[in-house]
This record gives C-alpha cells, sequence and structure tokens, in this order.
C-alpha cells in the first residue's frame, strides 16, 4: 500500500530508541485493533440481536471507492472515533484540536461528565495501554461525543508508555483547509483553494473526501477523521485513527498504511465450503476461528477492504503544478480479506474477493476465480 514519506520515517532512518518506540507502538496497535474490530462490529451485531432486529449486512457495491452509502444512522451500531498516536501531540496544536486540562481523563473531569457513569472509586493506572483495567476503562469512553486520544505519556521520563489521556476532543480544522493542504501537498494548487474559481474549489473539497475513500460530505465522525488524518501529516510521527460509523456500517482505520474498512458481510455454506477448500482449511477450524455467527441464510464474518491511491492522489513526480480532472479515480481497491475472531492467535486473514467478483463460480467479465489461493 502506499505511504507518504513526506511526514514519517522508516525504521532504518530512525535511532535505536525511536525504533523502540515505533515497535511499541505497532504491538499496542495491532492489540487496538482487535479491540475496535470487536467493539464497532461485533458488539454491534450483538445489539442487533438483542434488540431482534436483522443486521443491516453492508453491500458489496458499498465498498468500491466512490461507492455510495445509505443515508441511514442505525442507532444500534457502534460510534466512536479515536486517535492514536506515535508521539506526543504537541501542546501548540490545540486551536483545531481540542485537548485541554478540562477534558484530561483525570478523575475530577470524569466524575463531573454527566455521560460517564463512573463510580467514586477510580484508578488513576487504568488509562495506560499497560493496564489489566485499559479495555475496560476504554470501552467506558468509547461511546461518548467526540474523540478519545491516546498518546505518548511524555511525562513518562524515556519510558515508551501510552495512554488514553484526553476525552470529549474536538477536531475543529475546517474542511476547506484540510482539502487545501492536500492539494497544495499533491500540486494542484499553489496557494490557495479558490486560486482557480468555486468550481475548481468544490472539485478539490470532492477530492479530499475521494482521497480518504468517503464519499462527499459524509457524517460528522467520518469527515473529523479524514480532517484529523490529514492534519496530522506535519508530524514526524505515525499515526492511527479508527472511526466506527453508525451510517456505513464499518470500521475505519488510517494509518501510514493508507485506509481500510471493515465490515460484517455474509455467506451461504456452500460458499464457505468453498472458501474453505481453496485455503486448505477444515470447515470446523474456520468455523472455530472465523466465523462470527451462524444464521439461517448463512455464516456471519468480519471482512476487510484495504484501498490505495491511484497516481493521481500521489505527489507529482516532477513537481509541477497539475489540473484536478474529476472523472479519475484516486483511490482503488487494494486488497481483501476474511479476518480471523479478535483475538485468534495463529489463523492468517483469507484472501477473498468479493467486490468485483461473483460470490460462486468466475467473474463473467473478468473470467477470473472468485478465491485467490492461499499462501
Amino acid at each position: 500500500m502506499e505511504v507518504n514519506l513526506t511526514h514519517w520515517r522508516f525504521r532504518e532512518e530512525l535511532s535505536l530508541a525511536s525504533r523502540l518506540r515505533r515497535s511499541y507502538y505497532e504491538i499496542l496497535r495491532d492489540d487496538l485493533d482487535q479491540l475496535m474490530m470487536h467493539q464497532a462490529l461485533i458488539e454491534s451485531y450483538t445489539n442487533f440481536v438483542a434488540q431482534n432486529i436483522p443486521y443491516p449486512f453492508v453491500e458489496h457495491r458499498e465498498l468500491k471507492p466512490r461507492g455510495r452509502v445509505p443515508d441511514v444512522e442505525y442507532g444500534c451500531q457502534n460510534a466512536f472515533l479515536v486517535l492514536f498516536m506515535e508521539d506526543a501531540l504537541p501542546s501548540d496544536h490545540k486551536k483545531y484540536i481540542r485537548f485541554f486540562d478540562d477534558n484530561k481523563t483525570t478523575k475530577t473531569n470524569l466524575l463531573q461528565s454527566e455521560a460517564l457513569p463512573l463510580s467514586g472509586g477510580f484508578d488513576r493506572t487504568q488509562k495506560y495501554l499497560e493496564s489489566a483495567h485499559f479495555i475496560n476503562f476504554l470501552k467506558l469512553l468509547l461511546p461518548m461525543d467526540y474523540a478519545l486520544l491516546i498518546q505518548r505519556d511524555s511525562s513518562s521520563r524515556g519510558k515508551n508508555r501510552y495512554l488514553l489521556s484526553h476525552f470529549h476532543v474536538r477536531i475543529d480544522w475546517p474542511v476547506t483547509d484540510a482539502a487545501e493542504d492536500m492539494a497544495l501537498r499533491l500540486r494542484y494548487i499553489s496557494k490557495d483553494i479558490y486560486e482557480k474559481g468555486d468550481k475548481y474549489a468544490e472539485d478539490v473539497q470532492k477530492k479530499f473526501f475521494e482521497y480518504y475513500s468517503f464519499p462527499v460530505m459524509v457524517g460528522g465522525r467520518r469527515t473529523a477523521a479524514a480532517v484529523v488524518s490529514q492534519y496530522m501529516i506535519r508530524f514526524p510521527c505515525i499515526t492511527t485513527v479508527y472511526a466506527g460509523s453508525c451510517e456505513s456500517r464499518a470500521l475505519i482505520r488510517i494509518s501510514e498504511r493508507g485506509v481500510s474498512k471493515t465490515v460484517l458481510i455474509r455467506l451461504t455454506e456452500k460458499e464457505s465450503e468453498q472458501l474453505c477448500s481453496q485455503n486448505r482449511i477444515s470447515l470446523n477450524s474456520f468455523r472455530k476461528n472465523y466465523i462470527i455467527a451462524s444464521e439461517a441464510e448463512g455464516l456471519v464474518f468480519l471482512f476487510q477492504t484495504c484501498y490505495t491511491h491511484t497516481s493521481h492522489a500521489r505527489s507529482a513526480e516532477d513537481g509541477k503544478l497539475r489540473e484536478i480532472k474529476p472523472e479519475l479515480n484516486w483511490i482503488r481497491v487494494d486488497s481483501q480479506h476474511i479476518l480471523p475472531k479478535p483475538g485468534i492467535w495463529k489463523h492468517p486473514p483469507l484472501p477473498l474477493n468479493v467486490i468485483y467478483s461473483k460470490i460462486l463460480g468466475p467473474s463473467e467479465e473478468e473470467g477470473a476465480a472468485l478465491f485467490l489461493e492461499g499462501t
């Protein structure tokens, strides 16, 4: 997948101390990936089942670049926004990312929040990721408005400790500024988003949402995820943004590796058997390690689509100004996989093409087999 070399460094360019921090961050992020998938998708599925409401599975067309998502907010779908930084967020950026003393995760602030059912007993260490109680603490804060900020503890004196430092974090950088920043970096404008007229500025903003694989002017959390991801390019570290969306029914993840969307989809028994055969895995092992739930219509599992940018959404090789052409795609599907259930240790993702092919048999247009060979 595409990487952005303008703001973060490869391991080979880091000091040994920074390499250790990068390793620790990535291990913690692996754990957060699992937790976010569970909260955004499996817990949401459980909510629908508890309310006796059929789960609104994502249509395959919704996962295509420029795919439209139904404008429906599903109340049983968990929604949240989490920003996870490799380093500490500098305090002089509070103008656009609102993290202040009054929204730190202190006992006083948390008890004053009416939306948080917190008792008088308070474990001050539970906000650290290494704490045994961190998961419960995070689950308690996830449903709250705005974003959560997880960052390196700058007061830990050289130790690589990460904590959930702030809640109720607002992203106040305007969309227009974010789109302008993107267009400047990609050399579609030289100074200002309106320098080529209002119509061109509108096209720039539309392409900004496409750059992050979203439809134009999507819901608040997804817009905030795109805006804060663009803002974080100014820092020399990697960041990861998680957005749980009640409209797209997806977990969106934006990082230095690009954009991915993880959703719940359903296969019939026959389709599952063919998938198992292609990947040389028994149906029993498949059920045990991959299947989230069984329904009369089929088996439910986690499905992840990763996206990559086309040449039009990458830095101009010659550095010259260029014109936006709205009809050209800026993003394409890079990979598609069934994921093992969160916490499964030994089983890898299984390649599965469902976006552009039929579930069973070859595609009529491409003549390619649906199930890719397992590794």
